[in-house]
């Protein structure tokens, strides 16, 4: 794979909308409070943390998860396998690895449940757009 074949705005954007789907998956209108009471999270918790230090390193991890999506799918794919192999990955992949890990870890299906389709609307998302932006 050429790293100079691949189209760097729509790596950044597939990067941005993995965490616009994390910012609306884990909100209150959605997954946000179910989330909160699986993890045992309070929401003085929550603001206890140093957003720099969780949102910065997210996004740059979401970045790097957007490249390496990017190099899979290769800049050539059609739209279906752009969307398809990402949700492969997601739910293949990432959901039910962090379902091996939540089950020694004694986690809920409930939040894993709501990690996993996290990981697979996301995932699927990027691949949309990889897929769409040529």
């Amino acid at each position: 794979m050429d790293p100079a074949k691949l189209n760097y705005l729509a790596i950044f954007a597939a990067a941005a909308s993995n965490f616009l789907v994390g910012g609306l998956w884990y909100s209150p209108a959605l997954f946000g409070k179910a989330w909160q009471r699986e993890t045992g999270l309070s929401d003085e918790d929550l603001k206890k943390r140093n957003p720099a230090k969780v949102f910065g390193p997210a996004f740059l991890l979401a970045l790097l998860m957007a490249f390496n999506l990017a190099a899979f799918i290769g800049p050539g794919a059609t739209l279906g396998f752009a969307v398809a192999a990402p949700v492969a990955a997601g739910f293949g992949w990432v959901a039910l690895s962090m379902g091996i890990t939540y089950l020694f870890e004694s986690r809920s299906l409930r939040l894993w449940l709501i990690d996993a389709g996290y990981h697979t609307v996301a995932f699927a998302l990027m691949g949309v757009i990889l897929g769409y932006w040529k």
